[in-house]
């Protein structure tokens, strides 16, 4: 996929993202391959479910690190408990995760079928 961060945010991934985490409130922060550059990625908690079925959904952005370019989902402030990230539009859970309250859980989105980034 291409088209960076989208016209929703276009100044995505150009510096720090700030992260409202404390109590039972974390952030998510996702690796991903940077083919997925510019994909929308839903996140839905496992139980609790919203009934409107209205989900919060952030883009793939490349972010610079002491390491270099890195793409990556950032959620900055969720509730504690387990979610699943479902590329969009419509797709199937990809991931699921335990975000703990008051830090920041990491995880690496799955390589292409195959094992290709």
């Amino acid at each position: 996929m291409s088209g960076g961060s989208g016209s929703e945010n276009p100044d995505a991934g150009q510096g720090p993202v700030l992260l409202d985490i404390g109590g039972d409130v974390g952030a998510l922060v996702v690796t991903m391959p940077a083919w997925l550059d510019g994909l929308e990625v839903e996140i839905r908690p496992v139980t609790g479910h919203l009934h409107h079925h209205h989900y919060p959904h952030v883009a793939v952005v490349p972010r610079p690190t002491v390491a270099g370019i890195v793409h990556s989902l950032v959620y900055p402030d969720l509730a504690a408990g387990r979610y699943r990230l479902h590329p969009l539009p419509g797709g199937e859970a990809v991931l699921e995760v335990e975000v703990v309250g008051g830090g920041v859980t990491e995880a690496v989105w799955p390589a292409r079928p195959g094992g290709h980034e």
